[in-house]
């Protein structure tokens, strides 16, 4: 007999239509009411219509394998079965009766509780993202739970950056020789070290963990990118990230305000339209309503539609005009600062020059983008299976720069263990290719500083 019955909402499938296969030798119960709710979701051309289309072509395979309603093998050793019988209210305390029967969660919760019930069954356990589902469940006696094997300890998440003590012999020869043997702390590759010295704890100095030895960083503090300065040591160590050239993969997180998306853009501004080192510079983001008004309800077209989900990216891209600007003047320079901020509005720039493209995130999916800097801004809420799909679209001589704050999750399915964003920080910090760091001081203003803080 199985170790345990696990009975699977809804939105476990609508999130990972793999879940079906991750509960190993397990039996896994699907309700019908799940299948009709699937049904429904299938017309979207969004993710959770693709997920729902995944997850009907999986059982369709699976219909080969037998009687669905009586049960079919897993891989693992497990079984799936589809349950029929919606029907057992009985089972259901006086105080639920007065709920709506067609309702697909109650019709989920009769079936996980007459299973339950039955003798010879094994534990049952109801699986959901649904809080109040499982609210529902636990105070009619059930176990329940969320899917745990998508998610990450966000508490715990990696940050980028360790603390590093040296003698201060091995300090002055950091300095002297322009690198050191990685220590006895093990780095990660394009982690960031706080050199401290143990006999002057006064004396500090920073570096970048590289082919197995540290290195004095590039980019030095109070150095300009298009006309932006990095304002404390995490953003430092951001800038140096987003210039490097061997880094294509950079991920940056932090709170509201401390400048994840303007550095990302000044450094991709800066080697599109400065030193030419990418053809174009290709911002996206998903849209995640926070209302019922999804993207194609809003007049206009696809650039019309964009354009109220891409305003903060336009406020970033001003502010940034406008500083470089101020810069390329006092240089008296023939570059096309002229141009800039003052003596055209943004969205005229960007048309008549061409190098930069704001594209939602529903239309990246079948490109093959090369030789760009491409930026996903609120990356946190994206799905891991979002995330896939937008590193497969890197192209040759492209970089990918994803930001987010982890703990500002808007999709319906996803928190801070389980979004895209928080998963690949943590998949992709063995890589010699990628680079994060956590950005931890406010600096947008007082006030901005002061309400990510307080409230």
């Amino acid at each position: 007999m199985p170790k345990k019955t696990f009975v699977l909402d809804t939105n476990i499938l609508l999130h990972t239509p793999q879940a079906l296969f991750v509960f190993e030798d397990n039996c896994v119960v699907i309700p019908l009411a799940v299948i009709e709710e699937i049904d429904n979701q299938k017309r979207r051309q969004d993710e959770i219509g693709r997920n729902a289309r995944e997850v009907s072509r999986l059982l369709d395979e699976m219909r080969a394998l037998g009687d669905l309603s009586k049960g079919v093998p897993l891989p693992d050793g497990g079984t799936l079965r589809i349950e029929v019988n919606h029907s057992r209210w009985s089972e259901l305390p006086d105080s639920l009766d007065v709920l709506d029967h067609s309702k697909p969660d109650n019709r989920i919760l009769a079936i996980a509780l007459s299973l339950s019930r039955k003798e010879d069954q094994a534990p049952v356990v109801l699986v959901s993202k649904d809080l109040n589902l499982r609210l529902k469940a636990d105070v009619l006696g059930l176990n329940a739970e969320d899917l745990y094997n998508d998610k990450v300890d966000f508490e715990s998440l990696y940050s980028g950056q360790a603390e590093v003590v040296l003698a201060k012999e091995e300090l002055d020869g950091f300095y002297r020789n322009r690198s050191l043997p990685k220590p006895e702390a093990k780095l990660f590759p394009n982690q960031f070290a706080v050199m401290k010295c143990l006999e002057h704890p006064s004396l500090s100095g920073l570096a970048k963990a590289s082919g197995g030895v540290l290195l004095p960083m590039i980019h030095q503090a109070g150095q300009e990118c298009f006309g932006l300065r990095s304002r404390n040591k995490e953003q430092n160590f951001a800038m140096e990230l987003l210039l490097d050239e061997s880094t294509k993969i950079v991920t940056l997180a932090g709170g509201a305000g401390t400048g994840k998306t303007l550095l990302a853009l000044a450094a991709g501004l800066e080697q599109v339209l400065e030193t030419e080192l990418y053809d174009k510079l290709l911002v996206t983001r998903p849209v995640i309503p926070l209302d019922r008004q999804d993207l194609g309800f809003l007049p206009g077209d696809k650039k019309e539609k964009i354009r109220p989900w891409m305003q903060p990216i336009f406020d970033n891209l001003e502010y940034l005009f406008r500083a470089s600007t101020t810069r390329n003047t006092s240089r008296n320079s023939n570059s096309h600062a002229a141009d800039r901020g003052g003596t055209i509005d943004i969205e005229s720039y960007l048309a008549l020059t061409g190098r930069i493209e704001l594209e939602a995130l529903s239309y990246i999916r079948g490109r093959s983008i090369a030789r760009q800097f491409i930026l996903v801004d609120e990356a946190q809420n994206c799905s891991a299976h979002a995330i896939k799909t937008l590193l497969t679209r890197v192209g040759e001589g492209s970089k990918i720069v994803f930001t987010g704050d982890i703990q500002q999750i808007d999709h319906p399915y996803l928190d801070s263990a389980s979004n895209g964003l928080t998963i690949l920080i943590e998949k992709v910090k063995r890589s010699e290719l990628s680079g994060h760091v956590t950005l931890l001081k406010g600096e947008r203003s007082a006030v901005a500083e002061l309400g990510a803080t307080l409230l």
